[in-house]
């Protein structure tokens, strides 16, 4: 199971378990819905790996890798 969001497979869903802290795009994230405890699917990647879509309570959003890579996770 990967670590990270950013190494989810596409169609994979996970449960965030935890967030950067001390990183700009953390409120960013919390906006978006991404917080402990939520369910994610990655439904899309772009041609070159990044952007990659997600689908988060419904709505489908799209982050960058990097932002993604701060984002822990377990088997959903």
């Amino acid at each position: 199971m990967p670590a990270t969001l950013a190494e989810l497979p596409v169609g994979s869903s996970a449960i965030v378990q935890a967030m950067p802290t001390g990183r700009s795009c953390l409120t960013r994230l919390r906006e978006m819905g991404i917080v402990p405890g939520t369910r994610v699917q990655v439904t899309r990647r772009a041609p070159l790996g990044e952007p990659i879509e997600i689908c988060v309570r419904g709505s489908h959003l799209s982050m960058r890798n990097h932002e993604a890579a701060f984002i822990a996770i377990s088997a959903a």
